[in-house]
Order: structure tokens, then C-alpha cells, then sequence
């Protein structure tokens, strides 16, 4: 597992990029937690850099939307999904699993 921060270093409605083998973006939608491959699918852009939209980001460089309980597209222009990343909450710490699917995620 990788450590991401303490809890209350991610805020509600805020994102944070965490260094990996390829980018990950942890998000807190009112308190839950979750991860995703944090270049965009559509062009390479951060989306710990986009905007949050309860469980949805959308990229800041052409306004792709992803889902971040299933990686799925929600609005164009992208037609690919992102993998999705098991959070572990553990002790007042953010960790992230890469290669571990979210639960519930596609």
C-alpha cells in the first residue's frame, strides 16, 4: 500500500496526485475516499487537477467526466475508462492499493 496523507490533510472537494509507477489521484466526495488513474484517458491531463462534481471529475483540459466509484466515462470527449484503486483508511491515514480494483468499480 502506498501512504497518501492524513485524512485531514484532503479536505472535502479537494484531490491530491500520489506518485506511482503511473499516477494516482485520491479524492474526498464528502468524507469517502477514492482513487483513480490520474491521467486522463481522452489527452494527458491531471485530473487531481480537474474539477469535483459529487462522484464525478471532470478534466481540466477538455472537460472529460469520470465516475470515481467505476472509472467509467460519464461525458465526452473521452471513450475510455479509468482504472479505479482500493483507499484504505487505517489509523487517521490515506492509503491507496494500486492495481487493486475499487469496490463496486467495473
Amino acid at each position: 500500500m502506498i501512504p497518501v496523507c492524513p485524512t485531514t490533510a484532503l479536505p472535502p472537494g479537494e484531490a491530491i496526485r500520489v506518485e506511482a509507477d503511473e499516477p494516482i489521484a485520491v479524492f474526498n466526495v464528502d468524507g469517502e475516499f477514492y482513487a483513480i488513474d490520474d491521467t486522463c484517458t481522452h489527452q494527458d491531463a491531471s485530473l487531481a487537477d480537474g474539477w469535483l462534481d459529487g462522484c464525478a471529475v471532470e478534466c481540466p483540459l477538455h472537460a472529460s467526466c469520470f465516475d470515481l466509484r467505476t472509472g467509467k466515462v460519464s461525458g465526452p470527449p473521452a471513450k475510455t475508462p479509468v482504472r479505479t484503486h482500493r483507499v484504505v483508511v487505517a489509523d487517521g491515514m490515506v492509503y491507496v492499493r494500486p492495481g487493486v480494483a475499487a469496490e463496486g468499480a467495473a
